[in-house]
């Protein structure tokens, strides 16, 4: 478990070391793209594809399509509206980050503060959860040694039980 995962899952995600422009210089808007959303590459037929994201600005269509999009998704994978749910987290993680290509082509800044605010998001949510799988551990075992516990009394008590009768 203390591994990066799976190449796309959350934890091989931050633990990757994204290099971003200073802050005192202007970003590009496409290296910063490109920071946030890396390339996707693979090879198919014996031939290397490398895929970028868009930085094509988003109109209030496309806004309003992500959303449907999103929403469709949602129904179509069954995702729970409430309590914990994996497929409604990763939807919303991937629409969080069209969100975030969004802002940062009209503005790199404001793309990369919001870039840091889903980091810091995430690791709270991580940090949760494994206070979560600690708290369940801890419940279990002592549920475990209160029942070892109970049992070894009701023996003590049946055995001075049998020891009153005895000696009446």
């Amino acid at each position: 478990k203390g591994k990066a995962g799976k190449p796309g899952s959350l934890k091989a995600q931050l633990s990757k070391k994204v290099q971003l422009p200073p802050v005192e210089s202007k970003p590009n808007t496409d290296d910063v793209l490109h920071a946030l959303l890396p390339p996707r590459e693979w090879i198919e037929d014996n031939k290397h594809y490398t895929q970028y994201v868009s930085n094509q600005p988003a109109t209030r269509l496309d806004v309003i399509q992500l959303q449907e999009a999103l929403d469709q998704r949602l129904m179509e994978r069954q995702a729970r509206e409430t309590g914990i749910c994996p497929v409604r987290e990763e939807l919303y993680s991937q629409c969080f980050d069209e969100l975030i290509r969004q802002v940062t082509i009209n503005c790199p800044e404001r793309g990369l503060l919001l870039l840091r605010v889903r980091d810091e998001i995430r690791m709270s949510i991580a940090a949760y959860q494994t206070l979560y799988q600690s708290s369940v551990t801890f419940g279990t075992r002592k549920q475990l040694q209160s029942e070892q516990g109970k049992a070894g009394d009701e023996q003590m008590i049946a055995e001075h039980e049998e020891q009153k009768r005895q000696r009446e």
